[in-house]
C-alpha cells in the first residue's frame, strides 16, 4: 500500500449515526479495533479516537462528539474482536466504556506464537502482507478538532489489515496446533488487571527504594500514596502534583513545619502555599509513624536457596523459547519463574500450555533429575543427572 493512497473509511461523529453503525455491526462475527489515547496532561487515559474495520468497511469514531459507551454493544461474546498489542487498549476502553470485549485476539500475542518476538503492526503487516503501512505524525494531537483527511486515514490504517492478518496467523497457528496457546494467552491479558494500581503500593515505583532506612520508606509510602490520591482526584500526572524529586527530598528531610518543607530539594512555592503544603506535612507525619523495615516487593519473595534457580530456569526457558519459535515473553516472565519456585496456586507455568510445553523439564531440574550443558552449536541442551556431573 503506497502512502498516497488513502484509506476509505466513515467519520462518525454523532450517536444517532453510530446507532446506525452498531446495528449493522451486530452481523459480523469479527470487528477490529483500534484506539487513539492520551495520558500526557491527565492521570487517566482520555480516548481520543476508536477505529473499527469489518468485513466490508472501516469506521473511525469521534468519542468527543458521541458516546463511546454504545460500543459496549458490540463486546458480547458474539463477536471476536481483533487488536494488535492491546493492553493499553484495554486500559482505555475500561475507563471509557467501564468494560472491555468478552473474546478478543491480539496479533501481536499470536505472532509471539509463531517465531515473532513483540512485533509492531507495522512490522507484521510488511512481513505477512508484504505491505508497507503509511507513515503518520508520531505526535499527532488526536484529541484536536478537526483532523485533517490524512491524519483520519492514517488512523484508519491501523486496522485496514487486521482481519486479514487474523486470517494469515489463524492458519499458521491451527497448522502448528498452537491456536489454543494464543487463545489462552488472549484470555489471560483480557483478564489482566488493568487501571491505576493501590496508591498504597505507588512509593515502590520509586528509585533505590532499598536504600532507604525503615522511617524514610515510610514518609515516602505516605507522600506517594497521598500525591497518587490526589493526582486521581484532579485528573492529573501526579508529577503535576509533587515532582520525583521533591517526593525524594521531602522523605529524607522529614519537614515538620511549612519553613522547613520549603527547604528540601524540588519543593516550590505551590507546595507551600494553601492546603497541599498542610496535606504535605500530615503525611510525612504519618509515614514518620509507620516506618516499613522490609521493601521486598511482589516476585522477588522467595526462598534465599532457591535463588540460584532462578537463574537455571531463566536460561532453559530461553532456549526452549528459541527452539519452539516462541516469544519468550509469553513462555515466562520473571515472577512466572519465582511463583513457579513458590508453588504459587496460580503460577501460569504450573498449568495449561507452558506447563505441558516446558513444566516436566523444570521439574526435572528442580529435582535434580536434570542438568544443562552447552550443545557445543551455541545452545544449551538438558541431560540426565547422571550424565550432569
Amino acid at each position: 500500500m503506497s502512502d498516497a493512497l488513502p484509506v476509505p473509511f466513515e467519520w462518525i461523529d454523532n450517536d444517532h449515526d453510530l446507532d446506525l453503525l452498531l446495528d449493522r455491526l451486530q452481523s459480523q462475527e469479527r470487528i477490529a479495533l483500534d484506539t487513539e489515547f492520551h495520558r500526557e496532561k491527565t492521570y487517566f487515559p482520555r480516548l481520543a479516537l476508536i477505529q473499527l474495520a469489518w468485513s466490508d468497511g472501516i469506521a473511525i469514531v469521534d468519542p468527543l462528539s458521541c458516546d463511546a459507551s454504545k460500543l459496549r454493544r458490540i463486546f458480547g461474546p458474539q463477536h471476536l474482536i481483533i487488536l494488535h498489542a492491546a493492553q493499553q487498549d484495554l486500559d482505555v476502553m475500561t475507563h471509557a466504556m467501564g468494560t472491555v470485549p468478552e473474546r478478543i485476539f491480539d496479533t501481536q500475542i499470536a505472532a509471539g506464537f509463531l517465531g515473532y518476538s513483540t512485533p509492531s503492526l507495522a512490522s507484521l503487516v510488511n512481513s505477512e502482507l508484504k505491505l508497507v503501512l503509511p507513515k503518520g505524525d508520531r505526535l499527532t494531537d488526536w484529541l484536536r478538532r478537526p483532523l485533517t483527511d490524512g491524519q483520519k486515514s492514517y488512523a484508519a490504517s491501523d486496522v485496514e489489515h487486521l482481519l486479514e492478518i487474523h486470517d494469515l496467523l489463524t492458519a499458521k497457528l491451527e497448522e502448528r496446533q498452537r491456536l489454543s496457546w494464543a487463545t489462552d494467552a488472549c484470555e489471560e491479558l483480557r483478564q489482566r488487571k488493568v487501571g491505576p494500581g493501590n496508591p498504597a503500593d505507588a512509593w515502590q515505583k520509586q528509585k533505590d527504594v532499598r536504600a532507604l532506612k525503615p522511617r524514610t520508606r515510610g514518609v515516602l509510602a505516605a507522600l506517594a500514596e497521598w500525591r497518587e490520591r490526589r493526582a486521581m482526584a484532579s485528573d492529573i500526572p501526579p508529577r503535576q502534583v509533587l515532582p520525583d524529586l521533591a517526593l525524594q527530598g521531602i522523605s529524607q528531610r522529614e519537614p515538620a513545619n511549612l519553613a522547613d518543607l520549603a527547604q528540601a530539594r524540588g519543593v516550590d512555592d505551590r507546595h507551600t502555599r494553601g492546603s497541599i503544603g498542610q496535606e504535605i506535612l500530615a503525611a510525612v507525619a504519618r509515614g514518620k509513624e509507620n516506618p516499613i523495615e522490609n521493601s521486598v516487593t511482589e516476585g522477588e519473595d522467595v526462598e534465599r536457596h532457591l535463588r540460584p534457580a532462578i537463574t537455571l530456569i531463566s536460561a532453559w526457558i530461553s532456549e526452549v523459547a528459541r527452539l519452539e519459535h516462541v516469544d519468550t515473553a509469553l513462555l515466562a516472565t520473571r515472577n512466572d519463574i519465582v511463583a513457579f519456585l513458590r508453588k504459587d496456586a496460580d503460577a501460569r507455568l504450573g498449568d495449561g500450555w507452558r506447563h505441558d510445553l516446558i513444566g516436566d523439564q523444570l521439574d526435572d531440574l528442580l529435582q535434580g533429575r536434570a542438568g544443562l550443558s552447552f550443545d557445543g552449536k551455541g545452545g544449551l541442551k538438558m541431560i540426565a543427572a547422571s550424565n550432569a556431573i
